[in-house]
C-alpha cells in the first residue's frame, strides 16, 4: 500500500504504540487516585504533559488535554465569547476553516453571536489586512488556522496576533493548528487559543490538547465534571492516548529539522511530477510542505480517489471529515467547474518517499489514459 494521506491521519511509529501498550497493560492507575499507584500516574501524566509543551513551546501550565481537535476548537470558541461577553458578540473567521470551527460558529450564531465569515482569493489565501479589517469594537474572538487542511495554505497568525494587539487589545485569538503541529511556537505564534492533535503527527487518535494563553482569566470549562485537567476538563485522563502523544511528540520534536527539509525536497519533487500529468493543474498556492492538491480537471475527484485505492494508492479528495461530500474548502475558491471537480490531496509524513510519489503518478496516468473527462 502506498500512503499518501497524512493529514487525514499518520501511521503510529512502534515505539508510540509500545509506551501505550505498556500504560495500558502496567500503569494503568488513575490519576486522581490517592494511593501511591494513582499518584504515580499523576506524575507520569505530567511530564507528559511537558513533552508535548516542549513541542509546542508552551508553558506546561498553559497545556490542557483533550479528546481531539474538534472539543479543543469548540472549547476554545466557547471560552473567548464567554470572557467577552461584555465586550460583545461578534465573531470573525474564515470560510475555510475546519468544520469543526464553522459548525460551532453556527451553534453560536443560534445562540445570539454574529459571525463574519472571510472569502479566501482563488489561491486559498487570506491576508492579515483582510482579517482586521473585519474587527470590530464588539468583536470578541477571531479564529484564524494556521494551515489549512486540503491546500496547505499557511496563514499569518502572528501578523493578526500583532495587528489585534493595536486594532482591539480584547479581542481574543484562536488558531487551530492541528495540521502545523510541530512547526510553531505558540509563544512566537501570540494566539490565546491554541488547537492541537495527536493522530496528525504519529499519536493516537483521541487524543489532543488546547493551549489557553494568560490573556484568557478563569477560562470557562467545556465540559463540568470531576475537575480533571486543573478544573478545566473533566472526565478521568486518558492515559494510555497521552503516554502516546507525548511519544509522538518527542519523536517529532527529536527530528523536526531533518523532516521538515526532506519534506520541502519532497513536495518540491512530488508537484513537478504531478504537473507533468496531462490535465492536471495546481489548486491553490499551499507552502505547508506535507500538503499538496492538485486537480486532474474534467475527472471526478471520488473516481479518482476510488481508482488509485483499487490500485493501493491512497489520496483523499479532500479533508477525511467530509466524508464524500463537496468540500467548503474548494467550493470557497470559486474554481472553474471541470477544476473544482478533479481536485485530490495529497499528504506526507516523515517517512513518505519519492518512489511512492512515482507510484502515484503512474497510477494518475493510467487514470488519465484509460478513462474520458466526465465535465
Amino acid at each position: 500500500m502506498i500512503y499518501l494521506d497524512h493529514a487525514a491521519t499518520a501511521p503510529v511509529p512502534r515505539a508510540v504504540a509500545d509506551a501505550m501498550y505498556q500504560v495500558l497493560t502496567e500503569q494503568y492507575g488513575n490519576p486522581s487516585s490517592q494511593y501511591p499507584f494513582g499518584s504515580e500516574m499523576k506524575k507520569r501524566a505530567e511530564s507528559w504533559r511537558q513533552a508535548v509543551a516542549a513541542l509546542l513551546d508552551c508553558p506546561a501550565d498553559r497545556l490542557f488535554f483533550t479528546s481531539c481537535g474538534t472539543e479543543g476548537d469548540n472549547w476554545a470558541l466557547r471560552a473567548a465569547v464567554w470572557q467577552n461577553r461584555h465586550v460583545g458578540n461578534h465573531i470573525v473567521t474564515t470560510a475555510v476553516e475546519h468544520s469543526a470551527v464553522l459548525e460551532c460558529c453556527k451553534w453560536l450564531e443560534r445562540e445570539g453571536c454574529e459571525v463574519t465569515c472571510l472569502a479566501p482569493d482563488q489561491d486559498g489565501g487570506i491576508s492579515a489586512e483582510q482579517v482586521l479589517e473585519a474587527v470590530r469594537p464588539d468583536t470578541a474572538a477571531v479564529s484564524v488556522m494556521l494551515v489549512n487542511n486540503e491546500l496547505g495554505t499557511v496563514f499569518p497568525v502572528a501578523d493578526i496576533a500583532r495587528g489585534l494587539a493595536a486594532r482591539n487589545p480584547k479581542t481574543l485569538l484562536h488558531t487551530d493548528a492541528v495540521q502545523g503541529l510541530g512547526t510553531f511556537s505558540a509563544k512566537a505564534l501570540g494566539a490565546d487559543f491554541v488547537t492541537v492533535s495527536a493522530h496528525k503527527i504519529g499519536g493516537p487518535k483521541g487524543a489532543g490538547a488546547l493551549y489557553i494563553g494568560p490573556r484568557v482569566k478563569n477560562p470557562r470549562p467545556l465540559l463540568a465534571g470531576g475537575g480533571q485537567e486543573r478544573g478545566l476538563r473533566a472526565g478521568t485522563e486518558a492515559t494510555a492516548q497521552i503516554a502516546g502523544f507525548a511519544k509522538a511528540a518527542e519523536l517529532r520534536l527529536e527530528n523536526r529539522a531533518r523532516d521538515r527539509a526532506r519534506l520541502e525536497s519532497l513536495h518540491a519533487y512530488a508537484r513537478e511530477e504531478l504537473l507533468n500529468i496531462p490535465d492536471m493543474v495546481p489548486v491553490g498556492a499551499g507552502t505547508a510542505p506535507h500538503i499538496l492538491s492538485v486537480s486532474l480537471a474534467g475527472w471526478p475527484s471520488q473516481n479518482i480517489v476510488n481508482d488509485l485505492g483499487a490500485q493501493g494508492v491512497c489520496v483523499s479528495a479532500g479533508s477525511a471529515c467530509h466524508q464524500g461530500k463537496p468540500s467548503h474548502v474548494i467550493a470557497a475558491l470559486k474554481l472553474p467547474k471541470r477544476v473544482a471537480a478533479g481536485v485530490i490531496r495529497l499528504s506526507f509524513g516523515p517517512g513518505t518517499t519519492e518512489a511512492e510519489v512515482d507510484a502515484c503518478v503512474q497510477a494518475l496516468r493510467r487514470h488519465h489514459d484509460s478513462r474520458m473527462p466526465m465535465l
